[in-house]
């Protein structure tokens, strides 16, 4: 008898787990598994709640962006996913003409492409998750600036992907940080070292070769260093930049590759990077749901006119310009997205690279991050064309 009622618990409480289980599905961009960015950042995200959660996650990968909509509507159809995420603001359009034919499907998206309220998505049902990039870009501007100015060089270089409100978002701090350099270089050193901004716009986020020419083309103007806003098309603007040392025969200094949404400062001749944290997006949306919050949460913002049930901001630590500890937590997670990575070497060039610069320059990102903080320092974004127009007439940088 007791052996029966030891094996109907069991039955009960496998049953109670099978039942409370839970499925997510990361629908990725083009960038696809594999970028040590953006896409992998989502993933990342799913899997902390995997293990916390015991969700099961389920990627579906976007060969084009033909594929958006099918990828959205047949995970819908599938009726299995407590969550659908569509990863990129490429996929906007999709969730837009799919989410209204299934009201009782939790979304949510990762930088919904959006203008001033009303957002592109307003659905009960969809969950925006969005950042302030132009805070940290501000920051990465900043610092990209000083470093030319400290090592004679006449630009700062960045290459964005497709344009659009958040790519606009990156390309406003970036404009701002470099003239906050500029003006603040002045002031401590008595001239202004009139760094300005050479980028291009590519159309791409997964054109490597693009990104290395384009990084060669802006390196031969005399930019210090380029600045990723284009997912795995960094790939491609690394190789340039290793290819310059090659050539060059130089270890350390510049040029200098900046990384974009994960801490890529494990990449070679990297100063820095402009981190979006998307894993913590995916996963306070998974735990909306997990918790029963989700529709409680999007009904709030929506009624506030906010973005989104998530927004990374410089305060909680959603955007940042990447430090010491984060360097430490990503050379794991470049690890297990199939990076080789000599650790030690790694944090030791790493040390050495960021030593190299002035303490002056330190001291002034860290002014510019605590005015940020505490708002004695605004920094312009943009999401539309007009916003942007108007931001490049602000800060032209040689650059309008």
């Amino acid at each position: 008898m007791k052996r029966l009622l030891v094996l109907g618990l069991v039955l009960v409480i496998g049953l109670s787990f099978a039942v409370s289980a839970k499925k997510v599905a990361i629908i990725l961009d083009v960038g696809g598994r594999g970028d040590q960015s953006f896409n992998d950042m989502a993933f990342s995200g799913a899997e902390r709640a995997k293990a916390e959660f015991g969700w099961e996650v389920v990627d579906i990968a976007s060969n084009s962006e033909n594929d958006y909509v099918p990828n959205v509507r047949n995970a819908a159809r599938d009726g299995s996913f407590d969550l659908i995420v569509a990863t990129g603001f490429l996929l906007t359009g999709a969730l837009n003409e799919v989410a209204p034919d299934f009201p009782d499907q939790a979304f949510a998206i990762v930088d919904v492409a959006a203008g001033p309220p009303p957002w592109n998505t307003q659905g009960a049902n969809i969950m925006n998750l969005v950042f302030n990039e132009n805070e940290m870009s501000a920051l990465v501007g900043a610092l990209g600036a000083m470093t030319a100015a400290q090592y004679g060089y006449t630009h700062f270089g960045a290459v964005l992907g497709i344009p659009g409100s958040v790519l606009y978002h990156f390309e406003a701090g970036l404009r701002f940080g470099i003239a906050w350099a500029n003006t603040k270089w002045g002031e401590l050193f008595g001239t202004d070292p009139g760094i300005n901004l050479l980028y291009n716009y590519i159309f791409s986020f997964d054109d490597e070769e693009l990104g290395e020419s384009t990084t060669t083309a802006q390196l031969a103007a005399g930019a210090v260093g380029v600045y990723n806003v284009a997912g795995p098309v960094g790939f491609g603007d690394h190789r340039a930049i290793v290819n310059a040392h090659t050539q060059a025969g130089t270890l350390v200094g510049p040029p200098y590759y900046f990384g974009v949404d994960a801490d890529n400062d494990y990449f070679s001749h990297t100063l820095a990077s402009g981190m979006k944290r998307v894993d913590v997006a995916v996963y306070e949306a998974i735990k909306a749901v997990e918790e029963g919050t989700f529709g409680a949460q999007v009904a709030a913002n929506a009624a506030a006119g906010l973005a989104g049930g998530y927004v990374g901001t410089l305060e909680n630590s959603g955007v940042k310009l990447s430090k010491a500890a984060d360097l430490l937590e990503f050379i794991e997670f470049g690890i297990a997205a199939g990076a080789e990575i000599d650790y030690y070497q790694t944090i030791a060039n790493w040390a050495t690279e960021r030593a190299a610069l002035s303490d002056a320059i330190w001291d002034a990102i860290a002014e510019l991050e605590a005015g940020i903080l505490d708002g004695s320092i605004q920094v312009v974004t943009a999401n539309t064309d007009d916003d942007m127009a108007a931001v490049r007439a602000e800060y032209t940088l040689g650059a309008p």
